[in-house]
């Protein structure tokens, strides 16, 4: 595969995927050799995964003070995923500077799948040869490397994966877990808060399979609410100008526009032309918008203040750094991981993989091995990375209902009508459900 701009455009599409509330039903693998671990704990934990027995015996990438871990991730084409690794060494770094995990340093060997799948499935085999866990990878060509964990179900993979079969392998564990659904929080808050829009809903989905999957499970959740589509169009991944669809809408009297799986790239784009347009139907950003970047391409502050945002993060740009100390130690590491980098959806998911992995590994003891790895993993059934994010249960693939209400205002994200972040639910909101189609 080759990187010429219109696959580099492809490549930000798959910011669609890696909504907190998009996901897919888990599958198991079995091997003929195995013994089970058993998960602990509440919440729908995964019992019973299916960990070989040849693991718990299997201590490779492990030394004395030291334990290697391999990250896969696309780090060329503009870097448009460097944050994984970034994210994933600055966990590391954050680690290291506390003496490790159990006395061991955690040394991360990050590799480039220059976005082709031999190479992302050579650089897992090179991870599965030498190092005892992959962690934090991100690429688009997952499923090359998900073949070769399938084949070695005693090797460990803590990461934000996006092929869904490679998702539902027992031995593969995600902070942000892949289900189907939708939250029916944030449509429940803005059907109360504009109840008269509803009934005149707009809509842009990425021509692709991934992203119209994403949009049957939020179109599933909206129709059981009571909102009503009148415009939904598909956009190529070369589109920059959407002022035809700007006009459509307009004209189909489009009152609220819901792009809350629109990439940045996208979004600013479309903001552009709404101004262009003398078009401001109320407007619904998510997670792969929250980008410092979002409001200087998109011509200035005019053009997204008052635009709202529904995510299961917290404000982990810095907004949240006063009120979530999480927030402030992942923006220091990030830095030291990466003088001067700003942090991305990729970046967070890096840094939580990579906690994710440290929390296990710290349960399984002085001498861990994959085998007593994968069963703490399966053991982790509420997860929240000091409440980053809504609580997920990794064990289960399972997806929380928390969610944030945002604001754009002065250029800038805030929380709106969310509870207080020294209360219960750490500043999120947690009514409603986390809805998953029948068919899933």
């Amino acid at each position: 595969m080759t990187g010429t701009s219109g696959k580099t455009r492809s490549v930000a599409v798959g910011m669609v995927l890696l909504l907190a509330t998009t996901a897919m039903a888990c599958s198991s693998t079995s091997s003929s050799s195995t013994t089970t671990a058993t998960a602990a704990g509440g919440g729908g934990g995964s019992t019973g995964s299916k960990v070989p027995a040849s693991a718990f015996s299997d201590h490779t990438g492990i030394t004395a003070d030291s334990v290697s871990v391999g990250n896969v991730a696309t780090l060329s084409l503009g870097g448009l995923f460097k944050g994984a690794a970034v994210g994933t060494q600055a966990y590391a770094d954050y680690v290291n500077s506390t003496g490790g995990v159990n006395g061991r340093k955690i040394k991360v060997n990050s590799a480039d799948d220059g976005f082709t799948g031999a190479t992302n499935k050579q650089a897992t085999q090179a991870a599965i040869t030498s190092d005892f866990s992959l962690v934090g990878n991100f690429s688009l060509e997952d499923s090359y490397g998900g073949s070769l964990l399938a084949a070695n179900p005693g090797m460990p993979d803590v990461s934000n994966v996006l092929d869904t079969t490679t998702g539902s392998l027992p031995n593969v564990f995600s902070p942000v877990p892949l289900n189907g659904g939708w939250q029916e929080g944030g449509l429940q808050y803005f059907k109360q808060k504009f109840p008269s829009d509803i009934s005149a809903v707009g809509t842009l989905v990425a021509a692709l399979p991934s992203a119209q999957t994403d949009w049957d499970g939020e179109k599933y959740v909206m129709d059981k609410v009571g909102y009503k589509v009148i415009y939904k169009a598909d956009y190529g991944v070369t589109s920059t100008d959407f002022t035809a669809n700007v006009i459509a809408m307009k004209h189909a009297g489009v009152k609220i526009l819901f792009i809350d799986s629109m990439p940045e790239t996208y979004a600013s784009a479309l903001l552009k032309n709404l101004v262009q347009q003398n078009f401001h139907p109320v407007v619904v950003l998510g997670p792969a918008t929250y980008t410092p970047k979002l409001v200087p391409d998109a011509g200035g502050p005019a053009a997204v203040n008052g635009s709202y945002l529904d995510q299961s993060t917290t404000l982990y740009q810095g907004q949240d750094a006063a009120s979530v100390p999480a927030v402030s130690t992942f923006l220091h590491w990030v830095d030291v991981a990466s003088p001067g980098y700003k942090p991305d959806l990729f970046t967070l998911y890096g840094w939580l993989s990579a906690q994710l992995f440290a929390q296990a590994l710290q349960n399984a003891g002085s001498n861990p091995s994959r085998g007593s790895l994968l069963t703490q993993l399966g053991k982790i059934t509420t997860f929240d990375g000091n409440h980053l994010i809504g609580p997920n249960n990794p064990a289960a693939k399972t997806v929380g209902n928390c969610y944030l209400i945002g604001q754009v205002a002065n250029g800038d994200f805030q929380r709106l009508d969310d509870p207080p972040v020294s209360g219960s639910d750490h500043g999120f909101r947690c009514n409603y459900s986390y809805v998953t189609p029948p068919a899933n």
